[in-house]
């Protein structure tokens, strides 16, 4: 399960280094617009499920796999050849499609054999093992970046995506029950939808994992301008991302441990407060706009993501415990939404860090607080 979503996460990490150059290459005059390289295959990741989650539910788990790494290559030729800024997020969507099943087919072969805290388990020890992609993905862009050129790195993608495939279709059995499938028909979707909105606590986490991923989502597209272009560090950079990418692995490894002594609840509602206030801090200390030294900035990132480690799997097993029976289309729903919060959220507050990494932080601390609201509305109810 780690391995089919490392292959999303190289697709995203792994052309933070390029860029710039890919911006150059395509002609961009804007530094904000190349952000939109790393934006936009999140709209092909909230898209797709609404598909292939579905087609699971009536064909499958395996088949919606292999289809969408069939999509995902197509479209990585897309941006191979791509001439324009607009060809190229054309291929970044589609690659997103084709990328969505995997990572959301991940999440319901999970529960077809897990629920609950144990779910949350296994979900965090598959991150552990997903996280060492955006550990090494930006080195080995840069190492691809210095050795040969920018199209060398989305020949890579392919290859990972063919042995991983070939992986998936040896070693994984089928796990949707021939008693659990669900007939394959027009009105699936809506049905979803009206099944889904009728679990507050689904809608709840899926509103609070759509905030956090928004502000997340920011710091993955905006990170290259703050560290290469604020701070000056181009060489550095990958080996950056990698600590901070560390703290989270550190967090989610973590949380396999204590999600079964404290429950995922409480490691929520103490995660998103250590969010919140640590975010909160930043804006009152560095209100001007001044970037603080290098080294405080990353202190301020690396208590965000650790917070971040308690979150993302928790809130995940959270909004899918009461829709284990739909497991494949709540899966995709509940990511569709999450991820077509993000997108914008992500895309607004993006515009803002231009000179200065306050906006981003100003997006955390407003997108926790927000959260905090939502989480105490559930607990209320």
């Amino acid at each position: 399960m780690a391995a089919l979503m490392s292959v999303v996460a190289l697709a995203i990490d792994a052309l933070l280094p390029a860029l710039d150059i890919i911006g150059i290459s395509l002609g961009v005059t804007q530094a904000a617009n190349n952000q939109l390289l790393i934006i936009m295959i999140f709209l092909g990741l909230g898209v797709g499920p609404l598909f292939f989650g579905p087609l699971s539910d009536s064909k499958g788990r395996k088949p919606v796999v292999y289809i969408g790494f069939i999509i995902f290559i197509l479209a990585s030729f897309i941006c191979l050849f791509a001439q324009s800024l607009e060809v190229m997020i054309l291929g970044r969507i589609l690659q997103g499609v084709g990328l969505s099943a995997p990572r959301t087919i991940a999440i319901a072969i999970i529960r077809d054999v897990y629920s609950g805290d144990y779910m949350a388990r296994i979900m965090s020890f598959v991150t552990v093992v997903f996280l060492l992609v955006p550990i090494v993905a930006p080195a080995l862009g840069k190492y691809i970046l210095d050795h040969y050129d920018w199209q060398a790195i989305f020949y890579v993608q392919i290859a990972l995506c063919f042995l991983v495939a070939f992986w998936f279709w040896k070693r994984q059995k089928e796990t949707l029950k021939p008693e659990n499938t669900i007939p394959f028909t027009p009105g699936i979707v809506s049905n979803g939808f009206t099944q889904v909105f009728k679990y507050k606590d689904t809608m709840g986490y899926t509103l609070i994992s759509g905030f956090i991923v928004g502000s997340f989502l920011v710091y993955l597209s905006a990170s290259q301008q703050i560290f290469q272009e604020q701070y000056g560090l181009k060489d550095e950079f990958p080996y950056i991302f990698a600590g901070l990418a560390i703290s989270v692995g550190i967090a989610t490894f973590l949380n396999g441990s204590l999600v079964l002594r404290f429950g995922m609840k409480r490691l929520v509602t103490l995660a998103l407060w250590s969010f919140f206030v640590t975010s909160l801090s930043y804006v009152i200390l560095f209100h001007t706009g001044t970037n603080p030294s290098i080294i405080v900035l990353l202190a301020f990132f690396a208590l965000q993501f650790f917070a971040i480690g308690f979150l993302f799997g928790n809130l995940r097993a959270l909004a899918m415990q009461p829709v284990g029976h739909i497991a494949g289309i709540g899966a995709a729903i509940t990511g569709f939404i999450s991820t077509i919060m993000a997108v914008p959220i992500s895309t607004f507050i993006g515009r803002y860090v231009d000179s200065s990494s306050l906006p981003l932080f100003i997006g955390f601390s407003v997108s926790a607080f927000i959260s905090l609201c939502i989480l105490f509305y559930l607990k209320k109810k």
